[in-house]
């Protein structure tokens, strides 16, 4: 309700809307930019993805491969296990940034969120 009992001003929440939507577009072009990192294995494996959740680089340490230590197997296992963490370290990182950027203009959005982002 709008304080008086005025009617809003269709023209201004327009310009406002555009507005949100120019902004929210130009976020979301700012994490498809920006790259963050996971580790994992104490930093033998780390992963590289964009804000926007696209894996861009995997890095493996040698030190993570040591066929002397365990079997072939095992090694194989451990590395698919530090891979996974990693992946998921940077994907979750990529998250809080889609949170830091998108979410105030999530709350200018009314603060219910917008449909399909994780907020």
């Amino acid at each position: 309700m709008i304080p008086g009992g005025g009617q809003p001003n269709m023209q201004q929440l327009l310009q406002q809307a555009q507005k949100m939507q120019q902004d929210l577009a130009q976020a979301q072009e700012e994490l498809a930019q920006t790259e963050v990192d996971g580790q994992a294995g104490g930093g033998l494996v780390t992963a590289t993805v964009t804000g926007a959740g696209e894996l861009r680089n995997l890095k493996i340490d040698p030190k993570a491969v040591d066929p002397e230590a365990a079997s072939a197997e095992e090694t194989a296992e451990t590395l698919a296990d530090l891979v996974v963490a990693a992946v998921q370290a940077a994907n979750e990182n990529a998250q809080a940034l889609q949170q830091q950027k998108l979410g105030p203009l999530a709350q200018g959005l009314g603060g219910g969120g917008i449909p399909g982002l994780p907020f």
